[in-house]
Formats: C-alpha cells, sequence, structure tokens
C-alpha cells in the first residue's frame, strides 16, 4: 500500500519566498512547495518548523492521526498522501520527520521530492536519549537518493552524535552542515523562527531551481 499511495518571521532576515517572489522574472522557473515534515510529538507552534509553515507562502505542514504514537507504515502513508497531492515538494524534515523521508525515499525512490532539508536527525538505532518507540523506524536507511539534500546537525544534539548524523548525510549523498552546539535545533534549545535555518533552506533550493534571475 506504501509503494501505491506512495510575516511571521519577523527578524529582520529577508527569508527565502519574498526575495524569490521580488526577483522572479518572466521564465524564471516556478518555485516549489515547501512540505514540512515533523517528528515525534509533531513541532508546537513556537517551533521553527511552525513559524516556517505559517510564514512561507505555499508551505504545507504533514498532519500525522497520532503523533506520541508514531508507526513507520501510517507515517509514510501520511506523506505519501501529502506528496501525490504537491509533487515536486522540497521537504524540511526534523528529528523523526527526517528518518521518515529516508524511509519514504527508499520505498518509492524518492518520488515527488524535488529536494530535502533534514535536521537533527533522530537516530532510531539507538540515538543518546531516544524517547518513545520508533515503531517499524529502525534500521535507518543508508541508500542515496535520486534528489539533492542537506543534512544540518548539532554536536551536543542528545538524539544523535554529530559523527552518526554526518554517517547518514555520506550514506545519503546530502551535503553535511555542522552547526556547532546547538542542541536539538527545537525550542527547548532555543530555536523559534530560527532565521539561520531559511539560510539552509535557501541554499538547498538554489540546488533544486538553480539561481534566481536578479
Amino acid at each position: 500500500m506504501m509503494d501505491s499511495q506512495i510575516g511571521d518571521l519577523t527578524t529582520g532576515r529577508t527569508g527565502w519566498a519574498t526575495r524569490r517572489t521580488t526577483r522572479r522574472t518572466p521564465g524564471a522557473a516556478a518555485k516549489p512547495a515547501i512540505l514540512i515534515v515533523p517528528g515525534i510529538r509533531g513541532s508546537g507552534p513556537t517551533h521553527w518548523q511552525s513559524h516556517w509553515a505559517r510564514a512561507l507562502p505555499g508551505a504545507e505542514r504533514l498532519e500525522q492521526g497520532d503523533w506520541e504514537r508514531p508507526r513507520l507504515s501510517d507515517w509514510t502513508a501520511a506523506l505519501a498522501e501529502a506528496l501525490r497531492r504537491r509533487p515536486g515538494a522540497v521537504v524540511v524534515a526534523h528529528s523523526l520527520g527526517c528518518a521518515l523521508v529516508a524511509h519514504f525515499a527508499r520505498i518509492s525512490g524518492g518520488r515527488n521530492i524535488a529536494g530535502a532539508l533534514r535536521v537533527a536527525p533522530a537516530d532510531v538505532d539507538g540515538g543518546e536519549a531516544w524517547l518513545g518507540d520508533p515503531n517499524g523506524f529502525a534500521p535507518m536507511p543508508r541508500e542515496g537518493f535520486g534528489f539533492p539534500s542537506l543534512v544540518a546537525a548539532s554536536r551536543n544534539d542528545p538524539y544523535v552524535r554529530l559523527d552518526r548524523a554526518a554517517a547518514f548525510a555520506g550514506a545519503w549523498g546530502s551535503d553535511f552542515r555542522d552547526l556547532g552546539c546547538v542542541g536539538h535545533i527545537n525550542v527547548d534549545s532555543g530555536h523559534g523562527p530560527w532565521p539561520d535555518g531559511l539560510g539552509l533552506l535557501d541554499e538547498l533550493l538554489e540546488t533544486v531551481c538553480g539561481p534566481q534571475p536578479a
């Protein structure tokens, strides 16, 4: 079944959506949809993913039936349906959402994904302080994917060691960014709108779409 189903960033930084909209010229490639993919327990209203979902034009947040007890089969079906409605989307995943995208790409060959930004990928194979029972998410897929991607990780993330995150990025064929000691890159680590993260999204979109005309 999985195969077949297969304004408030007020920081002073001009975000990608604003820049790209104002700089577009006739003939420029249309910007892709942005699909926000949270991890376990979802992303609360002050999480950077929620800020981005509200602020980036055309962005959509993936919703799951059960954020507390994730099941890979259910979560993958929801992701597949969201991508079916938004083919060619750029996925922005956090924590367990990164593992979900990896599994979906392995199952589907990356169908309907134009690119992926994966932030703080939770180590489902046994992170330092993994919470919950990630039903079906282990082992982490290590196949390369047929779309551009960027992995951003922290040196003191309790859910994944930096070397593990770098190894995942290498296996996936992703660019890798060491962000320093910034925790799990969530609300608890002081990341609200996270304007620096929009710079990472800019990098990825430049790869996906090519440079935009001035």
